[in-house]
């Protein structure tokens, strides 16, 4: 806690002691402020008439709407900044989660990235395979499943052929005959 003050003011026109837990310079601008308060009410034709008890009640009728007017202001302004303070906390969890969903859209890219390189070696692979295989055959060299391929493809082609009927073997004579055995 501070240590209590005093400082001599000066308010219309007269002398006065405050003392307070305010340093002397807050105390010396209260001062200022009474005394700019009574100065407008001097200018005042009509004011100067009153009675002083009237004028005193005047003043502090014043700064009490001074003090409401400043408390309501500062009261808008800290809603204001309330409004404020969860708006930025909306804001910092809306980026958050735009983090996040960054972070998951850039695992899936990259996910798929991997799997794109991975399809590309195997495409590259089955072209390779696929150019060994056509120049195998150009070169009379048959891989083993075309082989087969061609093999099924030939029975089918001998099995839907209409069959023609056999010649009969020529007949040779016995000579002939065991001549050849021989």
């Amino acid at each position: 806690m501070s240590l209590k003050t005093s400082a001599d003011v000066l308010i219309g026109g007269k002398i006065y002691t405050l003392s307070g837990y305010e340093s002397e310079e807050y105390l010396q601008r209260v001062a200022n402020y009474i005394n700019s308060k009574l100065n407008e009410f001097d200018e005042m034709e009509n004011f100067r008439r009153f009675p002083a008890d009237m004028k005193s009640t005047l003043l502090e009728l014043n700064i009490a709407d001074d003090y409401f007017k400043a408390k309501d202001q500062a009261e808008k302004l800290e809603e204001t900044l309330r409004e404020k303070e969860k708006e930025i906390y909306e804001l910092q969890h809306d980026l958050i989660s735009a983090k996040i969903q960054v972070e998951s859209s850039e695992k899936t890219a990259a996910d798929l990235e991997k799997e794109n390189r991975e399809l590309l070696l195997h495409k590259s692979k089955l072209e390779s395979s696929l150019e060994d295989a056509l120049l195998g055959k150009v070169k009379g060299q048959v891989p083993i499943e075309s082989e087969e391929e061609e093999l099924k493809v030939e029975l089918e082609e001998l099995e839907s052929e209409p069959e023609a009927e056999e010649p009969e073997p020529e007949k040779k004579d016995d000579k002939q005959r065991v001549t050849q055995e021989n």
